[in-house]
């Protein structure tokens, strides 16, 4: 598992205007707290340039992948260059910020790639691919529609995964009141009202 991860100080900036810093700090935190649970017992790798994201997850038994001023899609193709130098021949790469990511574990599948888009169909939340396919990172606007058009210039098998949970991902104010998470969010988001 590959995940890459902003220092939580500065992550959830697009819920500034309902959201104190405080409580996208404890967000973010408890997000990847969630997706390090789910993905247990795989060898995980953390990809990230804060000192405390990089403690945080040593701590919790992930390898980090220090990746200073790469930005996303270069911390992304370094992680997976890295993870295959160490023998792995798979690597499912997934954000941080999936509130509800039970079935992480069950994404990958041998010799063939899977992306799990957003509910909006424009993100890729998970991507599971053979480390050796030459498929860069393309995260940012539309990163669905690119990562699924160079995943099928590889020559593999592409499976496209729509999946209620792992779909929902915490960008907006609207993600937080998606009715399969604005409950778990009410203890985190104190004084926020999410009806």
């Amino acid at each position: 598992m590959l995940i890459p991860i902003k220092a939580f100080h500065a992550a959830k900036a697009r819920l500034a205007d309902h959201v104190t810093s405080a409580d996208r700090q404890r967000l973010a935190r408890w997000m990847a707290d969630g997706v390090l649970d789910a993905v247990r017992p795989l060898p995980t790798f953390v990809a990230c340039d804060d000192d405390e994201v990089a403690a945080w997850a040593a701590e919790r038994g992930a390898e980090v992948l220090w990746s200073p001023g790469l930005g996303l899609n270069g911390a992304v193709d370094n992680g997976v260059d890295t993870i295959g130098g160490k023998g792995f021949a798979h690597v499912v790469i997934t954000h941080s910020d999936l509130p509800l990511p039970a079935g992480l574990a069950t994404i990958a599948q041998s010799d063939q790639i899977v992306l799990v888009p957003d509910r909006r169909r424009d993100g890729t939340n998970v991507l599971s691919r053979p480390c050796g396919a030459d498929l860069p990172a393309c995260y940012g606007a539309a990163s669905f529609r690119h990562h699924l058009e160079a995943a099928q210039a590889t020559g593999l098998a592409v499976t496209v995964r729509i999946d209620a949970y792992l779909s929902i991902d915490i960008d907006t104010i609207d993600d937080c009141r998606h009715p399969k998470v604005a409950a778990l969010l009410r203890p985190i988001l104190g004084g926020l009202a999410i009806p």
